[in-house]
């Protein structure tokens, strides 16, 4: 009897991406910030401990970026994709134990280790075994996982916080299972050999260079959206909490169709044209609460950048294989560098942006800063596409 189809395998692992994704960041980052103020009414930590604890998932994140490709090297890629899904779940059944900050500390920084690996290889894993014509759609197949989670951390945190705070961890844990079990058998056994006679070529040196500092200014330009939107409309504009977590159900919305819209436009003009007109609109929706606090803008500017937190993540991937053809190790070197730069722009952009606030500058100051970051990540991309003279 003969197995799955190329077809299906190539969704089954697909599935498995997308599910690694959605265990390691969609709910092991996501699913913390409805859980944020339930750990200090509850009396779990107090609020500066909280907060400490939302940063050691955004570190471990970093350091799991950087020790993914060491680690898949000595112990190959699946297996470090499945023990990195099961060190997730064991971090949240874990979090159900409120023994110590420091025990939180650890497990909050082993989960988003575990999310900072999985974002490095599950799609260089996957990708691979998919048809080329079909890789834009894949990739977006694959982080929709982000947008689920976001979903799940305005829809199904609070119903099991009904339960209380220890056995909704234990729920997550219970999810975050049933997907590892899910992907669990979903992984390809080997990697994919390169075509025979397929020639590698050096990489596009300038615009990859290029690229990394253009995607660590979109990471920059989403954080206004990321951190203030809901407190723009709850206290800027007065509209209260209750509104401005409308707005965040619409980003979440637009979280879950990004990917899957950004991929099958890329593969129908190319990742760089793809990825440049997503840093236009991008830049665009970033500017909108700039100019108006009409309703109906600020649901299409939440919309829209809820839409590329994880939709630009798929045109990136597909960028780096168009700029470093035909050699998969130097992809998932430079796709790990891109997560880095990613990762790098978040924080700093975070950081930065904070700072800019507490010093008292309006709400629009802090927007006008993400849509000048995401023009000038644009500018760089186009410069490096004329200097390094390499098609489109």
């Amino acid at each position: 009897m003969s197995g799955p189809g190329p077809h299906a395998r190539a969704w089954r692992v697909t599935l498995a991406g997308l599910c690694a994704t959605l265990v390691g960041i969609g709910l092991a980052r996501f699913a913390y910030t409805p859980l944020l103020p339930v750990l200090i009414t509850e009396g779990w930590f107090p609020a500066a401990q909280a907060a400490y604890l939302g940063a050691a998932n955004l570190a471990g994140y970093l350091g799991g970026a950087l020790g993914a490709r060491p680690l898949a090297r000595r112990g190959g890629a699946p297996r470090v994709l499945r023990g990195m899904m099961a060190l997730v779940t064991v971090a949240f059944f874990a979090c159900a134990l409120p023994l110590s900050f420091a025990w939180f500390f650890l497990w909050r920084f082993a989960a988003g280790a575990a999310g900072g690996a999985l974002m490095v290889l599950a799609a260089p894993t996957v990708l691979p075994h998919v048809p080329p014509t079909r890789r834009g759609l894949a990739g977006g197949a694959i982080f929709t996982g982000v947008g689920l989670g976001i979903m799940a951390s305005g829809t199904l945190v609070p119903l099991l916080l009904q339960a209380g705070l220890a056995l909704t961890w234990c729920g997550l844990g219970v999810l975050s299972l049933l997907l590892t079990a899910l992907a669990w058998g979903g992984w390809p056994a080997a990697e994919s050999p390169p075509p025979p006679g397929a020639p590698r070529r050096a990489p596009a040196a300038v615009p990859l260079l290029a690229l990394y500092v253009a995607y660590a200014l979109n990471a920059t330009g989403l954080v206004p959206h990321m951190v203030f939107l809901v407190d723009f409309v709850a206290r800027g504009l007065g509209q209260g909490i209750h509104v401005g977590a409308h707005y965040w159900v619409l980003f979440g919305l637009g979280a879950v169709v990004g990917p899957m819209l950004a991929g099958a436009l890329a593969d129908r003009i190319g990742f760089g044209p793809a990825l440049r007109l997503a840093l236009v609109i991008q830049a665009a929706a970033v500017a909108l609460p700039t100019v108006t606090a009409d309703p109906l803008w600020l649901a299409v500017s939440s919309l829209v950048v809820g839409a590329a937190v994880p939709g630009v993540v798929p045109l990136v991937l597909g960028r780096v294989h168009e700029l470093v053809p035909g050699d998969a190790e130097g992809q998932r070197a430079a796709w790990s560098v891109t997560t880095m730069a990613f990762a790098l722009g978040q924080a700093a952009g975070a950081y930065g942006l904070s700072f800019l606030f507490a010093s008292g500058r309006p709400y629009t100051t802090l927007f006008a800063v993400g849509a000048a970051a995401l023009t000038l990540g644009l500018v760089i991309d186009l410069a490096a596409r004329l200097a390094g003279r390499k098609p489109i």
